[in-house]
């Protein structure tokens, strides 16, 4: 079959389905997509709320717990413990198929009626604020944190301990680590974009295999470097005494150094793509055959990937999953599975399409919140003879009805678009989100105005900073947003020399997703050859020393 130009339903701008596509859809039973890739990815971010977090009371318990589901929602919650628990049988919401009715009104129904988990937190310890996370201890206001433990305000580590405010670590071991993004196997490193197996370096940029560097930038196998400049150790180490790096202003004059060194000095590659074959995108690692993936590594015949980890095959449009996963199609957060269509945050699956939080199943059609449990449609027990009759039965109607192949459409995601990384990663406005058929939440949560401290009154250096702070709510000097700091938190500013951050958790995260390239690519030219080339920085926030591949490696390599 040859290429196909589409023209997308939702934005009306025209698409191509290549031919190799066409093979993939054949091969999982699906039709050709109705949307643009954009619109497709789009529909997914909106289901993905990550750090809005409210209180409200436990609809099992009736107990004060901390949730993704504002208490306003229509959605019965349950605590983490109560919703894992087996007080309850998601057979009980069992309901019959419907084939007068589309299968997404039906399938909101049932969304309606079954308990859903605060938060998505599973075999963690002590980490009940945390979010889309596994295996972890001690961790705090995270987010897609696996195998961590004693951690803080971070997003997409894996594994990584004893740090905070980072974005994205990978490989091996991370430790030891504050304001840090992209780092693979890095200790003991504070304020650093793309760092691998390096350890105590401080506001710097590219390193590898690098020791004891300040303010330096693409680097490699290089040790006691300020600035660039190579230093023997005692030299070195006198030039950071320079600095009191206790103090909050002293640091604010680093920051500004490092933004500046980002944007003026560094060298980036317009795309990066590692160790891999027959690839395009931006952020690849360790892959083969990955066409417009972002934020992905550990691939095989991949297509439009924004973020997996730790294994993929044979997969397309989806968003956050991975760790050895294979044949999904359309999904968000999907870890440990295969032969997985249309569903949404569901773990240790085999075989199921069109599910929501369900986990550890195989042979589930149309079910949402299923712990454990095989042959069934919209919760209902089924022999494994009926199911599949059925399930091809109502396979056939959701064609003849336009929705079988594509993701939930917007009005069935639980969330607001405001509240989810949709507006983090495609910002709208409310009246775009609204005419496209997204929600938008009124009342986002967060106090304003309820500081007990004055901002400027706070102790410049750490060591002054008293215990009782801990006591106090402070006010985000950006924002005006309340926020507090919890005795643990305390103890590893104190260990590290760090002064108190004077921003919200939340600005923070901003702070890093906005050094980071964007998940799509813009025409550019490299900075030292003048050659045309696709970037990851749209124009407006573009790094000066944008080059091709070519010059990086005849510059830094």
């Amino acid at each position: 079959m040859n290429s196909e130009t589409k023209q997308c339903v939702a934005c009306q701008k025209d698409f191509v389905v290549e031919a190799e596509d066409f093979g993939f859809y054949e091969k999982i039973g699906v039709p050709a997509p109705t949307h643009c890739v954009d619109c497709r990815q789009q529909r997914r971010y909106a289901w993905r709320n990550e750090k809005t977090l409210y209180r409200r009371a436990c609809d099992m318990t009736g107990k004060s717990i901390v949730s993704i589901y504002s208490p306003e929602s229509p959605y019965k919650v349950y605590g983490i413990k109560e919703w894992w628990s087996d007080a309850w049988d998601a057979t009980e919401f069992g309901q019959e198929v419907d084939f007068s009715r589309p299968f997404f009104d039906q399938f909101k129904e049932l969304q309606e009626k079954v308990p859903r988990i605060a938060l998505l937190n599973k075999n963690c310890t002590n980490s009940d604020f945390c979010n889309h996370s596994n295996d972890s201890k001690d961790a705090y206001l995270c987010v897609t944190a696996f195998n961590c433990e004693n951690i803080f305000y971070s997003t997409n580590v894996i594994p990584l301990k004893n740090s905070s405010d980072c974005y994205k670590t990978y490989g091996k071991s991370n430790e030891n680590l504050y304001e840090c993004i992209d780092i693979h196997d890095g200790f003991n490193c504070q304020f650093c974009y793309k760092v691998e197996n390096s350890f105590d370096c401080y506001y710097s940029i590219d390193l590898r295999n690098c020791s004891n560097c300040f303010l330096s930038y693409n680097l490699r196998g290089q040790s006691y470097c300020f600035m660039n400049k190579k230093y023997s150790r005692e030299e070195y180490f006198q030039k950071i005494a320079e600095f009191n790096l206790g103090s909050y202003e002293i640091r604010a004059t680093l920051y500004e150094a490092w933004i500046s060194m980002y944007f003026e000095n560094a060298l980036h590659r317009g795309m990066l793509i590692e160790n891999s074959i027959g690839c395009s995108g931006n952020m690849i690692a360790n892959s083969k055959n990955a066409i417009n993936c972002f934020d992905a590594e550990n691939m095989e015949d991949t297509k439009n990937i924004y973020f997996t980890v730790n294994g993929l095959k044979d997969s397309m449009d989806l968003y956050h999953v991975g760790v050895t996963a294979e044949r999904l199609y359309e999904c968000h957060a999907i870890v440990r599975s295969s032969h997985v269509i249309g569903s949404h945050l569901s773990y240790d699956n085999t075989n199921i399409s069109y599910c929501d939080s369900c986990h550890n199943s195989n042979e589930l059609f149309g079910c949402v919140g299923v712990k454990k449990g095989s042959f069934m449609i919209f919760n209902k027990q089924y022999t494994k003879e009926e199911y599949f009759i059925l399930k091809e039965k109502l396979i056939a109607y959701m064609k003849q009805t336009g929705e079988y192949g594509t993701f939930f459409p917007p009005r069935l995601s639980p969330f607001g678009y405001n509240e989810t990384v949709a507006q983090i990663y495609m910002p709208r406005t409310k009246e775009e989100v609204l005419a496209q058929g997204f929600k938008w939440t009124e009342n986002l949560p967060g106090t304003y105005g309820k500081g007990t401290i004055d901002m400027e009154k706070l102790p410049d250096d750490i060591k002054d900073l008293e215990d009782s702070i801990v006591n106090e709510v402070l006010t985000c000097i950006r924002t005006g947003r309340n926020y507090n700091i919890i005795p643990e938190e305390l103890a590893f500013y104190r260990q590290h020399n760090i002064p108190l951050p004077r921003l919200h958790p939340d600005e923070r995260h901003k702070d890093r997703i906005s050094l980071r390239p964007h998940r799509k690519l813009y025409e550019g030219v490299c900075a030292v050859s003048g050659v045309a080339m696709l970037v990851g920085y749209p124009p407006e926030r573009r790094p000066k020393m944008l080059v091709n591949e070519e010059v990086y490696k005849k510059e830094v390599l």
